[in-house]
């Protein structure tokens, strides 16, 4: 790809930053028994490293004595951009496995979720890696498998690098790993990781920049792509057929504007009438609600491909609310985004007149509502319905009075906040619990505290060491 050439052999210096040396080694694998131990902080460590050893042990909670990575489970069908993707960093991964076999390395090639997909190299290490699941099959997420190069590059938006002790589980040090993720150019998620590692040997000095290369060249080819979506979704705004002066706009599947009329760009806060076919040149449209509408309608698209909705937006800084028709747009059988059709309440187009206003005070959001989501409704709940949230990723599950629902907020910090001055406490890295909701503080093993939300379905939520003691203190423990 672009002539990228595969990254050559040879060992290279502990001062060029690809080996520890056996001092760094001795202090890296002290930090690490201290860091699993419970210790709240480490020197000598590298801040991604980590950040990353914070993760797996709070967020994830991997088991840091793993020896073996745990088997893949079965995802949805992914795009054809991943199938492309995948077979790029195949080849790229055959050719350059030739040249890394001398180092006692092997190329791996993994999806999204950091299943493995393929490995090459020598037979002797690829047997030796089968004994860890660094093989087909296997799930090298962080979450799963903790610190390595698969995984903690699916984190990351550049090349790292994994040395020994810097794993989190003790069963890989004596890999030493690189990997980095090729992400839509789109929404910026993780298509695919290409990894190199190596068996008790350390790896060439031109690993990292082959593959920041690498990524580079691909992610360009999904660019030139992403800018032809960009030309067909202005065309198809231009092909609506609505009521003259209707509020329009085209938007990607990360909900920025491709291309807004006059009338919408007042209502979205972007510039009117410019289309911006290239993603980096895309829009920010000032509607805080604008991203969740567009991936759940994506999500209802690429199971129906004849589904088209209709909801309402609020717009901020007009103090107003706006209905909404959202229709999506393909490619052939590819869903590249969503045409906006502001001010209409029917689903099959605009039918009712161009500047359709609903006033704020009337439907403008309610206050202390904490929106969630059901199949294809919005549900607000109060807070005093939340018996806890709980993180997956960027998820956030909420165990309620009405069941387990979705929340509309992405990320536990956001939810955090919009919950500081409701009676929410944050008790784990991955829970926020309703304090007025606990009907018991349960002591397990080794001072372990765990909070009953229900004493009669026994539903418990852990508390971490490092939130122990306040909540002792709020409850007068």
């Amino acid at each position: 790809m672009n002539g990228a050439k595969g990254p050559t052999s040879g060992a290279t210096p502990a001062t060029s930053g690809v080996a520890l040396a056996d001092a760094d080694v001795r202090a890296t694998s002290a930090a690490w028994e201290r860091f699993a131990a419970g210790a709240e902080s480490v020197d000598g460590v590298r801040p991604e490293i980590l950040m990353s050893w914070y993760r797996c042990r709070e967020e994830y909670e991997v088991d840091p004595h793993l020896d073996r990575a745990p088997p893949a489970a079965e995802v949805g069908a992914h795009s054809i951009d991943h199938d492309v993707v995948y077979a790029e960093l195949g080849g790229m991964a055959a050719s350059a496995a030739r040249e890394v076999d001398g180092l006692d390395g092997i190329v791996t090639v993994a999806d999204g979720d950091g299943r493995i997909l393929g490995t090459w190299g020598s037979r002797r290490i690829l047997h030796q890696a089968a004994d860890s699941n660094l093989a087909p099959w296997s799930t090298w997420s962080e979450w799963a498998s903790g610190t390595n190069g698969m995984g903690t590059a699916l984190e990351s938006h550049r090349p790292v690098l994994v040395r020994g002790p810097e794993h989190w589980c003790q069963g890989f040090h004596e890999w030493v790993c690189a990997g980095v993720a090729v992400r839509d150019v789109v929404t910026h998620e993780p298509l695919a990781v290409l990894d190199v590692s190596c068996w008790n040997s350390p790896l060439s000095a031109d690993v990292l920049p082959w593959l920041g290369k690498v990524a580079a060249a691909t992610e360009a080819k999904l660019r030139q792509r992403a800018h032809h979506s960009g030309t067909l979704l202005a065309a198809a705004l231009g092909d609506l057929r609505v009521a003259p002066e209707t509020p329009l706009a085209a938007v990607d599947l990360a909900g920025s504007v491709v291309l807004a009329n006059s009338e919408a760009a007042v209502l979205m806060g972007t510039p009117a009438d410019q289309p911006a076919y290239a993603p980096a040149h895309r829009f920010t449209p000032q509607l805080s609600a604008l991203p969740i509408l567009v991936r759940r309608a994506v999500e209802r698209a690429r199971k129906d491909p004849d589904w088209t909705g209709s909801t309402q937006v609020h717009v901020p800084f007009l103090d107003i609310t706006v209905p909404v028709v959202v229709r999506p747009v393909f490619t052939g059988t590819q869903l590249i985004g969503m045409l906006l059709a502001f001010g209409s309440a029917g689903s099959s187009g605009c039918e009712q007149p161009a500047g359709y206003l609903v006033p704020a005070a009337t439907t403008g959001p309610l206050p202390s509502r904490v929106v969630a989501l059901r199949d294809d409704r919005w549900v607000l709940l109060d807070p005093r319905e939340i018996r806890f949230a709980e993180a997956d990723h960027n998820t956030v599950w909420l165990a309620t009075d009405q069941g387990r629902l979705v929340a509309a907020t992405r990320g536990l910090d956001r939810l955090e906040q919009q919950l500081e001055d409701k009676g929410f406490l944050r008790v784990h890295r991955r829970f926020l619990v309703n304090l007025s909701r606990v009907r018991e503080v349960e002591q397990g093993f080794k001072g372990a505290l765990f909070l009953a939300t229900d004493a009669r379905s026994r539903e418990t939520v852990p508390v971490s060491r490092r939130h122990a003691s306040q909540l002792r203190q709020t409850f007068g423990l």
